[in-house]
């Protein structure tokens, strides 16, 4: 069992805790937070407090250090936690920029240490059953992935609201939409086009709508909305051989299959002041509609990986070259909305 400490007891530091706490991999040796207030909840919850994040670095005992802090203090914390000797787990985004985590690399190639991110979102199930679709080949091969999150509350109302930290929604959400549309398409891609918004703050971006394209021919979609009502599908895909549609993470997968191309004889329908040929449905003959379960998934599979890992029993599943790669896009998106223009990359 590996010896966990948490940097950390806001949202995030105290999910970890509560994951650690039920393991089958780890134990949690306690906390430390900047704040008296978390500090006191944690003793109140029975957790052990260390007096600074110092004590944690200085405990030997110690196997694993999560970063779960506000994104502009992760670096630091990340390549002490590494010289001190412990393997880290740092939350999302890693970094502010490609140049910090490489800086995170170099540490952790130095002290011969782990790093990993807390990418969580590979294992909801809405993009596990999207993801398994794809990979069966059933519908054959991606041709446009289109992925969104919609909300209607705004930011909320702590450090994501600010600039200086870190906040805003290209890095709050876009990091893992962009991590999940990277894995359905791991292909090279040659341009990025963003728009931020701002409804509800000026700041930092309460969401975006991100192009991605691929040097195959291949396209992507990544929006993110928190001033959204109604919202739209979280995933709709096209395909060389059918499409798929996902409403939310609670329904299942709907899936169209193309069966036979051609129909000898279309029948047009009535549409709006008109009939049309093109736009008529398709009948069984053509086309198979069914829905896909929602697959298992047990998302403390992330730290049963990342303690083999560490004990050299297992490959690492979210790799530094694949977190490299979502920050590039993110740079590329702030970038392009700067810009108010499409941006030429090799990503």
């Amino acid at each position: 069992m590996k010896r966990v400490a948490v940097i950390g007891y806001g949202g995030q530091g105290s999910w970890h805790c509560s994951q650690i706490i039920n393991s089958d991999v780890a134990t949690l040796a306690g906390i430390y937070d900047i704040k008296e207030s978390r500090r006191q909840v944690a003793r109140d919850n029975g957790i052990f407090v260390y007096e600074s994040n110092e004590a944690i670095f200085a405990d030997k005992s110690v196997d694993i250090v999560v970063v779960a802090t506000p994104n502009d203090v992760h670096e630091n914390l990340v390549i002490e936690a590494l010289k001190s000797g412990h393997n880290v787990i740092c939350e999302k985004p890693v970094a502010l920029s490609v140049e910090e985590f490489d800086r995170m690399v170099t540490a952790q190639n130095e002290s011969g240490k782990k790093l990993t991110v807390h990418q969580n979102r590979r294992w909801d199930v809405d993009f596990l059953g999207v993801k398994s679709v794809i990979e069966s080949g059933e519908i054959g091969d991606v041709l446009r992935a289109e992925s969104r999150i919609h909300g209607s509350r705004g930011i909320p109302s702590d450090w994501r609201c600010e600039k200086a930290p870190g906040g805003g929604m290209i890095l709050d959400w876009g990091v893992h939409l962009i991590d999940q549309m990277l894995q359905l398409i791991p292909e090279k891609i040659v341009s990025v086009n963003c728009v931020t918004t701002h409804y509800t703050n000026k700041e930092v971006d309460d969401g975006f709508r991100l192009e991605l394209s691929f040097e195959k021919g291949k396209t992507a979609y990544v929006e993110v909305g928190t001033y959204n009502f109604l919202a739209m599908p979280r995933f709709y895909m096209q395909c060389r051989n059918g499409s798929l549609y996902l409403k939310d993470w609670q329904h299942n997968a709907k899936v169209a299959k193309l069966t036979k191309w051609i129909e000898k004889d279309v029948t047009p329908v009535q549409n709006a002041a008109g009939i049309t040929k093109t736009m008529a449905p398709r009948d069984g003959e053509t086309l198979d509609e069914y829905e896909k379960e929602k697959p298992l998934s047990d998302v403390h599979d992330f730290y049963r990986n990342f303690c083999a890992a560490v004990d050299q029993q297992s490959e690492q599943l979210i790799k530094n070259e694949e977190v490299r790669r979502v920050l590039l896009v993110m740079e590329a998106a702030f970038a392009s909305d700067k810009k108010h223009q499409t941006v030429a990359v090799n990503i």
